[in-house]
């Protein structure tokens, strides 16, 4: 159950607001496959959640390729996902709803992201949601991205909101880690196909879709009103 102190709502991006796990998967495959290294798209789950030069790093460590090239890679990937997204970006299901139903309780709205500043301005042009978000933060030009709590902290203080009193959507592990780890309330929304893996009993909450968080949302307000009226 999430604590009724909550003040603030911090979405991750990629797989929460955008339907865009599958850009990045095949982009990525496609990319690091051309060097050589032949990995599968359940390989490629791997790294969900990572930021693209931590994912290039990654895969590099373990199939080193001849004239390797950080910068470019991760480049090359980055703007084969803003075309997909500008070509066929649809927001996540309840997503809006969701959005609404913070501003409607009258919830701060944070975007903690692994993804760059230009994949960030193209899913809010393409989704037009921008002006739901009250402080935005990736992780791009920090020292370490998701796991590492950096991003979730520096958005919690954009927001002027305590960690504790934040709650953060991931649909990724590692994204999961980095809030666990900023302290924050936590809510799964996991890729159907990986609902059922023990991994997610990390979170506080899971929920099958962004369509079910506004009924949470409203469940703790109703709890803070109760305690408040005490």
């Amino acid at each position: 159950m999430v604590s009724t102190q909550i003040k603030a709502v911090i979405f991750d991006m990629d797989g929460v607001l955008i339907d865009s796990e599958p850009a990045w998967q095949l982009a990525e495959q496609t990319v690091l496959n051309s060097f050589g290294l032949n990995l599968s798209l359940e390989e490629i789950e791997q790294t969900t959640g990572l930021r693209i030069d931590h994912v290039v790093s990654y895969w590099y460590q373990r199939f080193p390729w001849p004239n390797y090239d950080n910068t470019a890679s991760a480049n090359k990937i980055v703007n084969e996902v803003i075309a997909q997204i500008h070509a066929n970006g649809e927001p996540m299901r309840g997503v809006i709803e969701s959005l609404d139903a913070c501003k409607r309780l009258g919830l701060k709205i944070g975007l903690a992201t692994s993804s760059s500043s230009l994949i960030i301005e193209a899913v809010l042009h393409k989704l037009a949601i921008g002006h739901y978000f009250d402080a935005i933060e990736s992780a791009e030009n920090l020292e370490y991205g998701k796991p590492h709590p950096e991003v979730y902290l520096n958005c919690a203080k954009g927001l002027g909101v305590p960690p504790s009193q934040c709650i953060a959507i991931e649909d990724s592990f590692n994204g999961l880690i980095a809030a666990r780890a900023a302290s924050m309330q936590t809510v799964a929304i996991p890729t159907p196909h990986t609902v059922n893996q023990p991994k997610w009993i990390i979170a506080h909450n899971q929920l099958a879709h962004a369509g079910l968080l506004p009924a949470l949302l409203n469940k703790v307000a109703s709890l803070l009103e109760r305690t408040a009226s005490c």
